[in-house]
């Protein structure tokens, strides 16, 4: 039997009716996500969800990696919650309070495992400005770039930094020398042969906003500045932000990550480190970076302190165990110098010290504990003390006795020179890569080798952190021995910095940073690698890395899903080998604004 005609039609329209009404429903709801605040909001939770989702399941970040790795995950990584715009993933306060406080161990590096971190990138501040450029920087900063208060609430009497404005200044001062770091300087230099290229590197313990090293670079001194991630908020992103050399450390149950005898100077003004705690491991760590021949200045307590007589006595008999030479005693600040020659231990004893065996290394300084021991002169090879060497800037271009003490390193330090001379001109002068302020002030070279490419710009106004990896032939004595600065470091983990801390990173060989030194299989992921580069890179900042086309063809793509824009050149015609040269350039981006 039919159907009447009428009831046919009545459930055709029916149908039609859901079809377009369905139809109206999805372009409404597609115009409600694409230009309403619920739909950012909406994409943020989703984004988010997923964010979170590579954090607490390794499979699914591992397949994000490997899509990325494999250039078919089209869409640049995701940025981070904006509550990690400071983030430093060795330094978490959250993970790190957790452990033990002996020897404030839990203020030391503690890495977090790849699988257990979020792969995303860390975002500016709301208002972020790209960095006042060198040497205004010195002088004042964006206050938009890192807006943290504190210090100059606390610490604005004493002058180490006031807000005007849109600007943090830095009169200069500090605890001890709240009367400028010049004048204290100039106390100093009464003492101190400040002038005249004897002393170079120098090393600053918990050093404040760094206007002690700020003020030294003047005189020809180059002083790294360290300091624990810290309850005034960031001294270190300060540091780094007005374009003083500066990285996060802690002087808990490990030697820090420099080799012996680096440094000509070291100082503490106030630092409040426990030199003689711990049968005076403290001290004997600063003596194992001590050259032979420098000083040591300390400032505030315990030095004539209140209440501090015990204190103030023990660090003298340290000194005396030692063979220090007490050159000044004057206020709260006292300066030693460092005994040329083996020590006196064996003779006068009275702090219960031993000499390190024959067979202790005194340059290994990768995640390795402490030793009650002192380094002797005689266990590192060569004329290292100073007055030995030559001054600066001499020094930076004769080899040093520590590369000669290589196999071939006379030879491989002469053609190391010549090869950088002429790559780091080709850069300029072909590829039109300004290596100077005001364009550029902060420089790190990840792979640095003897610091060619840092000695190759030495007439300019930067400063190149020359990081040694920690696990192929430890040649940063040798840069020390220049008269440049630099660490150890592992480039399967993150760097000891703030976010946003250098203007270029330079870096020769990336993949061999993360390869096995005995197979063709890597330790981690170049995905990882440059997500880290990106966290350390300022808005605007370059970088700049030489490898086989096959590699530089793998990082091209990443550096898409890392929001970069890259460029792949022919290197110098005069170098040998299949390298090519990729050139990137980080842009300068800000969060949608429903993304917290």
């Amino acid at each position: 039997m039919g159907i009447p005609a009428s009831k046919r039609n009545q459930r055709q329209w029916s149908l039609l009716d859901i079809v377009t009404a369905a139809f109206f429903g999805i372009v409404l709801l597609f115009f409600i996500l694409l230009f309403t605040p619920l739909g950012d909001s909406m994409a943020a939770s989703g984004r988010q969800t997923l964010l979170l989702s590579t954090a607490s399941d390794p499979r699914q970040r591992q397949r994000l990696v490997t899509l990325v790795e494999s250039g078919h995950h089209l869409q640049p990584i995701e940025y981070c919650p904006a509550d990690a715009v400071a983030h430093m993933p060795c330094e978490d306060p959250r993970r790190n309070s957790q452990l033990s406080r002996e020897m404030n161990f839990y203020r030391e590096r503690h890495c977090p495992l790849p699988e257990e971190t979020p792969l995303c990138l860390i975002p500016p501040p709301s208002g972020y400005k790209i960095s006042v450029p060198w040497p205004e920087s010195l002088h004042k900063i964006w206050h938009a770039n890192m807006p943290y208060n504190k210090i100059a609430d606390r610490k604005g009497h004493q002058g180490w930094m006031k807000r005007e404005g849109e600007y943090f200044t830095f009169p200069g001062g500090g605890t001890m020398f709240p009367g400028g770091a010049g004048q204290y300087i100039e106390k100093l230099s009464q003492y101190i042969p400040l002038n005249g290229g004897t002393l170079r590197t120098a090393l600053d313990m918990g050093c404040g906003v760094a206007s002690f090293g700020g003020t030294l670079l003047s005189q020809g001194i180059l002083a790294l500045s360290f300091a624990p991630r810290d309850s005034h908020k960031s001294q270190i992103q300060f540091a780094l932000e007005r374009g003083v050399p500066a990285f996060v450390a802690m002087l808990g149950t490990r030697r820090l990550p420099f080799p012996a005898f680096s440094f000509d100077l070291m100082h503490c003004s106030r630092c409040l480190i426990p030199f003689t705690a711990y049968n005076a491991t403290y001290f004997i760590e600063v003596d194992r970076l001590l050259r032979p021949g420098g000083y040591l200045v300390i400032s505030g307590p315990p030095v004539q302190w209140p209440k501090q007589d015990k204190e103030w006595a023990d660090l003298q008999a340290v000194a005396r165990a030692l063979c220090y030479e007490l050159i000044a005693v004057d206020g709260n600040t006292v300066i030693w110098k460092k005994p040329v020659g083996d020590s006196c231990l064996p003779s006068q004893n009275e702090f219960g010290l031993e000499l390190c065996d024959e067979s202790e290394p005194p340059s290994d300084a990768w995640y390795y504990k402490l030793k009650k021991c002192v380094t002797r002169p005689s266990s590192v090879k060569g004329d290292n003390a100073l007055g030995t060497i030559p001054k600066w800037p001499e020094r930076l271009t004769k080899v040093p006795s520590r590369a000669i003490a290589m196999k071939n390193g006379l030879d491989v330090f002469e053609a190391d020179a010549r090869r950088w001379a002429r790559r780091v001109a080709y850069y300029r002068d072909s590829l039109d890569l300004e290596l100077k302020s005001p364009a550029v002030r902060n420089v790190m070279d990840m792979n640095a080798f003897f610091g060619g490419f840092a000695a190759a710009l030495a007439s300019e106004s930067v400063w190149v952190m020359n990081v040694i990896p920690a696990r192929k032939p430890l040649t940063l004595d040798v840069i020390y021995d220049r008269g440049l600065i630099g660490v150890y470091h592992d480039w399967c983990e993150p760097f000891s910095t703030y976010p946003r801390t250098y203007d270029f990173i330079h870096v020769s060989g990336i993949e061999s940073l993360i390869k096995r030194p005995d197979s063709s299989k890597s330790r981690c992921s170049l995905v990882d690698l440059m997500v880290e580069m990106d966290r350390i890179l300022r808005p605007e900042g370059k970088v700049l890395i030489r490898d086989t086309p096959e590699v530089l063809d793998k990082v091209a793509r990443m550096a898409h899903a890392v929001r970069w824009s890259s460029t792949i050149h022919d290197k110098e015609p005069e170098s040998h080998g299949r390298e090519k040269i990729l050139v990137a350039t980080k842009p300068l981006w800000k969060m949608p604004s429903n993304s917290h």
